[in-house]
């Protein structure tokens, strides 16, 4: 994608650690997102995904911490600024949309007042024009009557129209990169695909970034621009979306294409294979995490973890056993 380095990065993680005092669970993480474009990062449940979003705002849970590497965002480093600094940003500069909105929205403020909330803290506005615009907000993301909502409550909506009202929030402050995890794990096939149109309409209506947290391929494959895999911690391959799905390169990667039922981009009739063993403890780690797993792991896998790399800057992959990784070295 030519057009794309034409572009500034909104977001640039550089060596990024974070762990816990037991173990070290996102390790060195490099990414970079460019404005308006749509980036996933997948891979299976306890990889580290969430973590590596949560850590971009600071949002970690108790115990966890920032031990390595930066967060570049509009020139500041988020992993040292200080919590009033970081207070500015989230909600305005970078906006997080969770799984389950039920659990994010507040059950006893009227969804209207809790957008208008986040205007209030960010813009210059009176009340009444944050009102007007949280009503716009609504109607932009396909509230029907969004003025006769505005007082509503959460449980009066549905689960995709509670999304939708996050949607709204998280835009209400036109922020330069949204952050969305796992945004459709709660709704059905049909709502799925509503809300990722109206992330993927927002994104290039609004110029806007996106991060996507999913291990859903089929969702990456129709609307992510790259693609960055992730596995016990570490980036192990990142490409475009089209050039990844023509056939990917590290070994765990070919292993979740081939043990999803879409294979990337069609359906079809082939049996399943799946990825045998299980992902091995982050505790006393030395070489290669998937070299356990993998069926053309040599002796140098298990001596140290390979770095990322690649012959262009559009495809990478961290693998002893990758001819275009290798010649690039």
């Amino acid at each position: 994608m030519s057009h794309l380095q034409e572009k500034h990065p909104v977001l640039e993680l550089i060596d990024l650690d974070v762990g816990f005092p037991s173990a070290q669970i996102v390790k060195r993480v490099n990414l970079r997102i460019e404005e308006g474009e749509k980036v996933a990062l997948v891979g299976e449940s306890g990889c580290g995904k969430s973590l590596t979003a949560f850590s971009i705002l600071r949002l970690l849970p108790p115990g966890a911490s920032i031990n390595g590497g930066q967060v570049i965002f509009d020139g500041q480093d988020l992993a040292a600024i200080s919590p009033y600094q970081l207070r500015r940003i989230r909600g305005k500069g970078i906006a997080l949309i969770l799984q389950e909105p039920m659990t994010s929205l507040n059950p006893v403020l009227p969804i209207g007042q809790q957008i208008a909330e986040n205007i209030l803290q960010h813009e210059d506005v009176t009340r009444k024009q944050a009102e007007e615009r949280t009503i716009e907000l609504l109607d932009m993301v396909g509230i029907v009557n969004a003025r006769g909502r505005y007082g509503m409550f959460p449980h009066n909506f549905s689960g995709g129209m509670r999304q939708r009202v996050m949607i709204a929030m998280a835009i209400a402050c036109d922020p330069q990169l949204l952050i969305a995890d796992e945004p459709t794990t709660a709704l059905d096939v049909t709502i799925q695909a509503q809300v990722m149109d109206l992330l993927e309409d927002l994104c290039s209506k609004l110029n806007m970034a996106m991060l996507l947290i999913t291990h859903d391929l089929g969702a990456v494959a129709q609307w992510a621009d790259r693609i960055a895999v992730m596995y016990a911690g570490r980036i192990v391959e990142e490409a475009p979306v089209g050039t990844f799905f023509s056939g990917p390169r590290h070994p765990y990667s070919r292993g979740l294409l081939n043990s999803s039922i879409g294979n990337g981009w069609h359906y079809s009739n082939r049996r399943l294979t799946e990825i045998v063993g299980s992902v091995q403890s982050a505790a006393g780690e030395t070489g290669c995490s998937f070299a356990p797993r993998c069926p053309i792991a040599m002796h140098e896998c298990r001596a140290a973890p390979p770095e990322l790399g690649g012959t262009n800057d559009e495809w990478s992959v961290a693998c002893y056993r990758d001819p275009l990784a290798v010649a690039a070295k």
